[in-house]
């Protein structure tokens, strides 16, 4: 679910920086959340069985 999501704010933004250069903060901002929801997706990934 957090990929989807980071799939998605992350193609909002590119759609967002390549179409709408007016609102930049709003872009950024979406950028921010992205990479938040991606680190918070490899912090607490899947936990794989110990060997």
């Amino acid at each position: 679910m957090l990929w989807t999501l980071f799939v998605i704010l992350l193609i909002a933004w590119l759609v967002g920086f390549i179409g709408f250069h007016v609102v930049a903060w709003y872009i950024h901002i979406l950028l921010i959340i992205a990479l938040i929801v991606l680190v918070l997706q490899l912090v607490s990934g899947r936990r794989g069985t110990p060997l």
